[in-house]
Formats: C-alpha cells, structure tokens, sequence
C-alpha cells in the first residue's frame, strides 16, 4: 500500500520535488564564466558589436512591450565566446523580466524542464546554453509549451499511470547553439527569432578591452588594446582573458598601464603570437603539415595526433583556422591551405594543388 501512495503522489508535490532537485545540481553554462557580473552588459547601450542584431532585437522588443506579450522565443547561433549569454541576458534586462538560466546537457528528463517550466512567470525568459544537446524526451516536452504554453506530466506507472495536462505562464524560450546542424527541424522552427553571431572584428575588441580596462580601473593606452584585440581570435571572451593577464603582467612589474611592451612581453609569455594563434593551434598546423602532408585527414585521426577531444578541435581551434585560411574542410577530411604552409615557414610541395583543385571541388 504504501508503494501506491507514493506512486499516486499529486503532480504539485512531484512538480516541486523535481525543482529542488534541478536547481540544486545545475550549474550555470560555461559561455562566458571568465566575465564577472560587474562587467556584463546590462542594456543595449552598453553592447559593444553585433551592431545588426542589436538593432533587429531593439525592434523586436519595442513592439513586444507595446503589445504587452512575450518575445517570440529567440535562436542564438555563432562559435563559443562571441556573447551568446550576455546577449540572452541583456534581452531578459530590456524586457524588464526575470531569466532562468540552464543548459542542454543537465536537462536530462522531462521532471527536469516540467520544474523550470512552473517556476516561470509571465513574460519571464529560459536561456538554455548548448540547446543541440537536448534529449528527444526534453524536447518532446518543449514543443507544446513553446506553441501552447502547456505541457503533459505522466504520473503513476502500468495500468494506473494517467496524464496530466500542465499550463505554464507564457514566456520565451533563448536557445543558444554552437553547431546549428545539430539542432533538429521540428526545435528550430518552433523559433521565431533567428540570429547568427558573427566574430568581431578589431575595432570592436579594442572598444571592448578598454571598456573592460575602465570597469576594472586599470586603464590601457590605445596601441595596446589594438593589439590585444588583433591577437583575440574575433572573440570576446580570449579578449577579456588575455587583457586580464596583461594587467597581471603590468601589476607585477609595476607599471600603472598596460602598454605596448606589456603586451610584448605578456604575449610571449603565453605563447599567442600576432595572428592569435597559441601553442595547440601550431600543433594542429605541424601535425597536418608534417605527419599527413597536409591532408587530406579526418578529425579524429587529427585529435588523437594532437592529444586533444575531438569537438574541442571542432568547436575552439578549427573554426578559426578555417577563418584566417589556413585549414580547409572537405568531404575526405581537412586539408592545410598553401598560407599554413607559408606561415609554418614550410615550402607547399606540388601535392598541394591537387589538394586545392579538391577544394574548389567542395566550394
């Protein structure tokens, strides 16, 4: 008898277990973590780059409050480190709304999304960071509460087991993705507001940097945050990092500013040379260049010869490889570009232009 009480325990009290539980194992997503909450961007004004997006959002989000309704859930794309968090967290600030914040990983059953769903009030936002990795279960709980702002809880188990439907108030769902491939259809279209993320260019790091500089009071002269930013990858988050330990380097040596020779020296220090390319992104290029004459190899024979995982050579290293044109991929693998060659100081040898001929192929 006693088994059967607890199986027919109400959906309220099994609602506020499953929360207790999800909010006391969720960590918060790693995008972003370097930034304390002093330094994040609180409003638009405040954003720096991605001037297209934020322009777009500004819309969005005037008409949203003047209807008084929710934002349509809302798509972030792009490579780890370009804001995807700040972002979701400034739009929640603009609207004037609580965010709740999770990611795909930790949601592994629908008691996990059904405890974050009721904690919801209206017009409130649910970032979830790395939403590709959602389970199909999850994500079978999402969809109803995405279009109908409700959701169907299972209780009890055999014949007994009964269905339960819940509302949730209504609210947007941020969806942030390193790998739009890996998103499935029936989730992207459920998604109104779509959005790619694109890497910034220097100017807009360097703005960056000595607007970190001020909020950290230790200020950078403009020679030296140009240069920062043209060793960033395009990404905020290296840029950030890499300031940080230039003001390491200037505290050390007592110097009140971050200049140009700190930069020098904190620079060799750390092994990123002018193009921001550090010691694993050259062991990617003398693996491809030296061991398989330049490809054509796979990703996983690549990341064993490297000694790294596989999706950290995808999401981290090669993406920005492929952007400054030095790495290509093909369908028989990936393939070094004659300007690796030439920046590994290695002479192309002939082999190379058939490797080129198949790239084109592919482009």
């Amino acid at each position: 008898m006693k088994k059967k009480q607890t199986e027919t325990k109400p959906a309220e009290d099994i609602l506020n277990q499953e929360e207790e539980n999800i909010l006391a194992r969720t960590p918060l997503p790693g995008e972003e973590e370097l930034l304390p909450p002093s330094l994040r961007p609180r409003k638009f004004d405040e954003f720096v780059g991605q001037k297209n997006i934020v322009e777009k959002l500004r819309v969005f989000i005037a008409a949203t409050l003047e209807r008084g309704e929710p934002l349509d859930h809302t798509l972030l794309l792009g490579p780890p480190g370009l804001g995807k968090t700040t972002l979701a967290n400034v739009i929640a600030s603009e609207l004037g709304v609580q965010i709740k914040i999770t990611s795909g990983p930790v949601l592994n059953r629908a008691g996990d999304v059904a405890a974050l769903l009721t904690g919801l009030k209206c017009g409130d936002v649910l970032f979830i960071d790395e939403i590709h990795r959602l389970s199909k279960t999850v994500e079978e709980v999402l969809y109803p509460a995405m279009e109908d702002y409700h959701f169907d809880v299972l209780i009890g188990k055999g014949p007994t087991a009964r269905s339960i439907r819940m509302k949730v108030q209504p609210f947007t769902l941020i969806g942030a993705t390193t790998r739009e491939g890996d998103v499935t259809a029936p989730l992207r279209t459920r998604f109104g507001v779509v959005s790619r993320i694109d890497y910034y260019t220097v100017d807009e790091l360097t703005i960056l940097i000595k607007t970190v500089a001020n909020r950290l009071q230790y200020p950078v002269d403009e020679h030296a945050a140009e240069e920062i930013a043209r060793r960033s990858r395009g990404t905020p988050r290296v840029a950030i990092r890499l300031f940080k330990r230039m003001r390491d380097v200037a505290q050390v040596n007592r110097q009140p500013i971050v200049n140009r020779n700190t930069v020098e020296t904190g620079m060799n220090m750390l092994q990123v040379d002018r193009m921001g390319l550090d010691y694993i992104d050259r062991k990617i290029l003398e693996v491809l260049l030296k061991r398989f004459d330049g490809g054509p190899v796979s990703l996983d024979t690549l990341a064993v010869s490297v000694g790294e995982e596989a999706d950290t050579i995808y999401d981290v290293y090669e993406s920005f490889l492929i952007q400054i044109g030095f790495l290509a991929r093909t369908g028989r693998g990936r393939i070094a570009t004659r300007s690796a060659y030439e920046y590994m100081g290695l002479k192309p040898p002939e082999v190379l232009n058939r490797a080129e001929e198949q790239l084109k192929l592919f482009d």
